[in-house]
C-alpha cells in the first residue's frame, strides 16, 4: 500500500529553504510510529534536509544525478523505479518532497497528513487535496502546549472507492 506522510499548514505549505516549517515533537513521534519498519520514500532534496538514512527504514531516495550513492539508502532515478524497488514491501511512505508529492498523489490511497494550524511562510507546497476523491477517516486535534509552538491535527485521509481513475484524468 502506497501512503503519504506530510505535515501542511493552513496553505498547504510544507517547507522553506529546504527546512521543515517548526518542530512539533508529537508529529515526529508519530511519523516515525507510522513509517518504521517500512519503505520511505523521498526526493533527493528531502534527503538533504534530513542528513542521513532515517533508522528501521528501507530509504529510497529519488535523484536526477547519474551516479550518486548515499549511504544507507538506493538511490533511483524516478517514482516508477522507487516503487519497483519496493514492491515486496507492505506499506511504503512517500515523504517528500513537493514534486514527490505531486507524483505520488494519485497512486496513493491513503494521505497521513498533520494540519498545523498557523500559517508559515514558504517556498514549497503540497498539493490540493480534493475532498471529492479524499474521505476523512479520522482526525484527532492537539492544542498548542509547552513541547509545541502551534496547535496541530491528525488526519487520516482514504481515497474514496472507485476513485482512482477520477484523480488520474485530473492530473491530465
Amino acid at each position: 500500500m502506497l501512503k503519504i506522510l506530510v505535515a501542511v499548514d493552513e496553505n498547504n505549505a510544507i517547507g522553506k529553504d529546504n527546512h521543515l516549517l517548526c518542530h512539533l515533537p508529537d508529529d515526529l513521534k508519530r511519523f516515525k510510529q507510522l513509517s518504521t519498519g517500512h519503505t520511505v520514500v523521498m526526493g533527493r532534496k528531502t534527503y538533504d534536509s534530513i542528513g542521513k538514512a532515517l533508522p528501521n527504514r528501507k530509504n529510497i531516495v529519488i535523484t536526477r544525478q547519474v551516479n550518486l550513492t548515499i549511504p544507507g539508502c538506493e538511490v533511483v532515478h524516478s517514482l516508477k523505479e522507487a516503487l519497483s524497488h519496493a514492491s515486496n514491501m507492505e506499506e511504503i511512505f512517500i515523504i517528500g518532497g513537493a514534486e514527490i508529492f505531486n507524483q505520488a498523489m494519485a497512486l496513493c490511497d491513503t494521505i497521513f497528513l498533520t494540519r498545523i494550524h498557523h500559517q508559515f511562510e514558504a517556498d514549497t507546497y503540497f498539493p490540493e487535496i480534493d475532498l471529492t476523491i479524499w474521505e476523512e477517516i479520522k482526525k484527532e486535534y492537539h492544542p498548542k502546549d509547552e513541547k509545541h509552538p502551534f496547535a496541530f491535527s491528525f488526519i487520516h485521509l482514504k481515497r474514496k472507492v472507485g476513485d482512482r481513475d477520477a484523480s488520474k484524468k485530473n492530473e491530465t
